[in-house]
């Protein structure tokens, strides 16, 4: 049974203390914090961490269209209104979801800067240390996702005012990396080794470092990480991939965004949007580009990644809800079978291939579970980048994991490229970030600085 955050009554008094700000929030993170009275004891603040969590249910909604849909992996039904603009790479500043995805990630900023800023009234140590953790964490979250979308942004490590225009403009992308890094090193030592399902643990925080440490190249910081998260015991691979994606609560997931079938409250409707649109338009459906690489023999995975009713459509997180738009499918950030791979990528430390026995046996464990042909390892045989990118390709897809793969393993120029030009759209290295949203930009007075190319 999938175990939901519980949401009490406290959080009906905490909207309250967020609810003269949230208007302003929509329209831009950099908004003016007034004070409240809210954070006066150990529950206030707890019902503050829940919040943060509850502002991280809004993030994945519309993420698969500025990640698998400016890949290879996927694309609009019938390239319609702004949706097309992500698979042809003409994403528009005043593009509607890059603004939503911006204002969600800045939403949790705001929220985890809240806490961080009145623990001082939590007497538990233990408990202390806990919501610290989990603050650094949704807060190293939302800037990584931030700062691999638009690049350069602006870095929030405290609540601000209106008047405090210093901090409208933006910080460059290794500052937020490094920042980045030292809450994730923080969260993973405050933060307990387990935790209700949906909250943040220290394996979900040395898992997502490992990640940021792959994604600045500092590889074997990522090694060290992943080698104790495989050697630890305390994450496994589900027997079927299948379970995966709908035994929730799995043993593989190291971290997930939790939601609840038919509640106008705890749903989602990304689940509808990806895998089925409705008769004309949908968007996330499958290019012809991911069929042409998917091998024929990959029955196992085939029976999750292509939907049962029309294999254009994704089936992976096709809703059980009665109500289509009120969907409860988890959605997974970090899951085990990830960590695997990255591990054999930590290893390979951006070379073009390996021969370590570790980096194999990691890679095949992922392929052993999709019943797919496993590498030798006895030195007779080599696991190869382009291997390994294809396996993540397979494995992680419709998991907004591709692009910032690509990037990761310095193909995404060259691989978007052919694609881009074999589908007649134009493409640049400029494409490979996100515009800065129009909107922002306006709030800022001018000092929010636009991405080149647009």
């Amino acid at each position: 049974m999938k175990i939901i955050i519980n949401k009490s009554i406290l959080l009906l008094t905490l909207i309250l203390a967020f609810s003269a700000c949230e208007k302003q929030l929509d329209l831009a993170p950099l908004s003016e914090i007034g004070d409240t009275i809210f954070y006066t004891n150990t529950e206030e603040v707890e019902g503050g961490v829940i919040a943060i969590y509850d502002g991280l249910q809004l993030v994945p909604m519309r993420e698969f269209a500025l990640t698998e849909m400016r890949s290879d992996n996927t694309e609009t039904k019938s390239s319609e209104g702004d949706w097309a603009q992500f698979e042809s790479f003409d994403v528009q500043p005043t593009n509607l979801a890059i603004g939503d995805y911006w204002a969600a990630n800045y939403n949790v900023i705001f929220r985890a800067n809240r806490v961080l800023e009145n623990l001082g009234v939590v007497d538990d140590a233990t408990l202390k240390a806990q919501f610290e953790g989990e603050a650094k964490f949704t807060r190293a979250l939302s800037h990584f996702n931030l700062v691999r979308a638009y690049g350069d942004v602006p870095l929030m490590e405290r609540t601000i005012r209106q008047d405090e225009s210093e901090f409208f403009s933006r910080d460059a992308a290794a500052t937020v990396y490094e920042a980045i890094i030292a809450d994730l090193s923080s969260a993973a030592s405050l933060l307990p080794a387990s935790n209700d399902f949906g909250r943040a643990t220290s394996g979900a925080a040395n898992a997502l470092l490992a990640k940021v440490q792959l994604t600045v190249g500092n590889h074997n910081a990522a090694e060290s990480l992943l080698s104790a998260l495989v050697l630890g015991g305390t994450y496994s691979l589900q027997d079927t991939y299948n379970d995966v994606f709908y035994n929730e609560g799995n043993n593989e997931i190291i971290f997930a965004i939790p939601y609840l079938n038919d509640d106008a409250n705890e749903s989602q409707d990304f689940s509808f949007e990806m895998t089925a649109g409705g008769a004309v338009s949908g968007l996330n459906y499958i290019t012809d580009d991911f069929n042409s690489s998917f091998d024929p023999d990959e029955t196992v995975r085939a029976d999750v990644l292509y939907s049962s009713d029309d294999p254009a459509e994704v089936g992976k997180f096709v809703t059980t809800s009665d109500d289509s738009r009120l969907c409860g499918n988890d959605w997974i950030v970090m899951r085990y079978a990830d960590v695997l791979l990255m591990y054999a990528e930590a290893i390979m430390a951006g070379g073009m291939s390996t021969n370590s026995t570790v980096a194999i046996d990691a890679y095949n464990a992922v392929r052993a579970r999709a019943a797919m042909p496993e590498l030798a390892n006895d030195g007779t045989e080599a696991l190869t980048s382009e291997m390994l990118l294809h396996e993540r390709r397979v494995e992680l897809a419709f998991e907004n994991h591709r692009l910032y793969d690509l990037v990761r393993f310095g193909m995404a120029e060259s691989v978007l490229g052919d694609f881009a030009s074999n589908n007649g759209y134009p493409f640049a290295a400029t494409d490979l970030l996100l515009p800065i949203p129009q909107g922002e930009i306006n709030v800022s007075q001018g000092l929010l600085s636009q991405n080149p190319g647009y």
